[in-house]
């Protein structure tokens, strides 16, 4: 099995599904014509941030390609420049996210400075921000006026623009539209809607699509291995073209928590006030469960509405659901009684 540092985007060399994106960056820097912004969108983990990686590792080798025009955007995972952005110190590199807390920010250089490292369960006490901050955003600034390191590209990945808030989105306006030469700045975004029509507007556009069924099948048997080709199958389905998705759903028994959810439903007036409860009870443990939980309700509402009797009051369910929800997380709304009155009124409908 793959663990979680080796499939994280800076050590990840394998993509899979994004052909024609990949292709698209490849065409632009072999015509000398490669834009000095790129906005990649798509659903969550369809593949964005390793293939801004995997760009910005194709420019920062550039002096180790032997052949113009150039074949594929495939470097040499051991070379200098590739171990370098692995361990996070490539001098021509600025990734912008989320941050600590100023509290664990802390925590964190002084374990850098003492030489002293996190353990797994450490790192993900941790918390970050709920924003990427303008100061965050100002560091591009800064690294951009340096020369780089051989004369060659810099590359800036902000993972991701969703994040940012009306201050760091103006400032980050500001760097793209004077960006220097020899410069790539790679936008990760989930939702494109979202962002100043001002940013969309500076950037060239990749708009990656969901994976087919059998990439992100071939995806699960590279990634966990152990899976039988059952379980593979509804993953898969659950999944909806994300590999993101799909690896979470089988480390966290998505696919049986799935099946009991659509008893409960298919019951309609008749389920059982205990298993909801005991569904709901589950959901609620953590805030990974409540966000599991709730892509699951969505799902069930996506497969089964063209199904039900009554489309006009599903897809109304559905709409309000989606309502709650958001709303449940910006208002710090009880997630119990949220999911109980969700589940409740798409028994009636459905």
């Amino acid at each position: 099995m793959f663990d979680d540092e080796q499939m994280n985007p800076k050590n990840n060399f394998f993509l899979l599904g994004q052909e024609e994106a990949e292709k698209a960056l490849l065409d632009a820097y072999n015509a000398n014509k490669l834009h000095n912004s790129w906005l990649i969108s798509g659903v969550k983990g369809i593949g964005k941030s390793t293939l801004a990686y995997r760009f910005a590792r194709f420019l920062l080798n550039e002096r180790q390609r032997k052949s113009f025009p150039a074949a594929s955007l495939a470097t040499d995972p051991n070379s200098a420049a590739n171990r370098l952005i692995s361990s996070c110190s490539h001098p021509d590199l600025k990734v912008i996210e989320r941050n600590f807390v100023e509290a664990d920010r802390k925590k964190v250089l002084k374990a850098i400075k003492d030489g002293a490292a996190f353990d797994e369960s450490e790192l993900k006490g941790l918390k970050k921000s709920a924003v990427i901050r303008v100061d965050d955003v100002r560091e591009i600034n800064e690294f951009l006026t340096k020369k780089s390191s051989d004369d060659g590209w810099r590359a800036v990945i902000i993972d991701s623009v969703d994040d940012m808030n009306l201050s760091s989105a103006n400032a980050l306006l500001k760097i793209l539209e004077e960006p220097p030469v020899k410069s790539v700045l790679l936008l990760i975004s989930h939702n494109v809607r979202q962002l100043l029509p001002t940013i969309r507007s500076r950037c060239s556009k990749l708009v990656l699509k969901p994976l087919t069924d059998e990439a992100v099948g071939c995806l699960l048997r590279r990634y966990r291995p152990e899976l039988t080709e059952k379980t593979i199958a509804e993953v898969v389905q659950l999944a909806s073209g994300s590999i993101g998705k799909a690896l979470n759903y089988a480390d966290c028994g998505a696919t049986e928590r799935y099946r009991e959810l659509a008893e409960i439903i298919g019951l309609g007036s008749r389920f059982k006030l205990q298993d909801l409860l005991n569904w709901v009870d589950a959901a609620v443990e953590t805030e990974e469960s409540f966000e599991l939980a709730s892509e699951l309700i969505l799902k069930y509402c996506a497969d089964h509405v063209l199904a039900s009797r009554h489309i006009e009051e599903t897809v109304s369910a559905w709409e309000n659901a989606v309502r709650t929800l958001r709303q449940t997380e910006a208002l710090n709304m009880d997630k119990k009684e949220t999911l109980i009155n969700i589940i409740g009124h798409l028994c009636k409908v459905m």
